[in-house]
């Protein structure tokens, strides 16, 4: 990506497949930002801010570290400490921003390019409603990775109170471009119990789509938090069984 940022228009889909199965749809949007170059984004911007209180706003401590530091040293880190060397290369994290002060994302990607564009890494970046995060860290040991993205990773994350963790994540991710194409299966005991898509249309990041954006799904973070607690509902009315929450675990990250 050759500017400092894209929006996409996008729909995400839920679809559980057990006997408690449901399937619902909602339509957002998200922002995929070269993190080295957000203060120019948001300088180019009269609506999106950096660090600062707005409508619309991208803030270092909802990510990464989550303790506001700087999200390139953290990331570096992160990579190093697998073996995976960018040499300075591009890191794109999609999210979405905060609205009026208030942003939830279940999920966020980093996608981490070496300087010569390949593609090394990509990280989820998984939150839950009890206020935790972790990371799941996608990589060939610093090998470049073909695109679309497809890699598996065993479930080390309580999100659900309704999913157990005995359970295993398959990604597949599109390259980020004109179009959005995520997609995640979980499975439990080898069963397919949960897929989970994002997909939408890019624009250039600029007030125009903002505002249009910004209209069209203005309560966009609230949306996504009210959805999840909705369905939970929905299933414990079911009577689907309830898996206790375990302790959080020491490593954030899964290597």
């Amino acid at each position: 990506m050759d500017t400092p940022g894209r929006l996409y228009r996008s729909t995400v889909m839920h679809q559980r497949h057990d006997r408690f199965g449901y399937r619902f749809e909602y339509r957002l949007f998200t922002l995929l930002l070269d993190i080295d170059r957000i203060d120019e984004a948001c300088a180019r911007s009269r609506l999106l801010r950096h660090n600062r209180r707005a409508p619309l706003a991208f803030h270092d401590r909802d990510h990464g570290p989550r303790d506001g530091s700087a999200l390139r040293p953290w990331i570096d880190s992160l990579l190093g400490e697998a073996g995976i060397d960018l040499d300075g290369g591009q890191v794109l994290l999609l999210a979405l921003p905060r609205l009026w002060g208030y942003g939830f994302n279940p999920l966020s990607l980093w996608y981490c390019r070496h300087r010569d564009g390949s593609l090394r890494a990509v990280i989820a970046e998984v939150s839950n409603t009890f206020g935790e995060c972790h990371h799941y860290l996608l990589h060939d040991a610093g090998q470049p990775l073909a695109w679309p993205l497809r890699k598996q990773a065993e479930k080390l994350f309580h999100v659900s109170p309704f999913i157990g963790m005995r359970a295993q994540y398959h990604f597949h991710l599109a390259e980020p471009g004109d179009t959005l194409g995520v997609a995640i299966r979980e499975y439990q005991d080898d069963a397919l119990l949960l897929v989970a898509t994002q997909t939408g249309q890019g624009t250039a990041l600029t007030d125009r789509a903002l505002l249009a954006a910004l209209a069209r799904f203005p309560l966009a973070s609230f949306k996504v938090i009210t959805l999840i607690h909705w369905q939970a509902l929905k299933l414990w009315l079911r009577r689907a069984p309830l898996f206790h929450k375990p302790p959080p675990s020491v490593e954030d990250i899964s290597r």
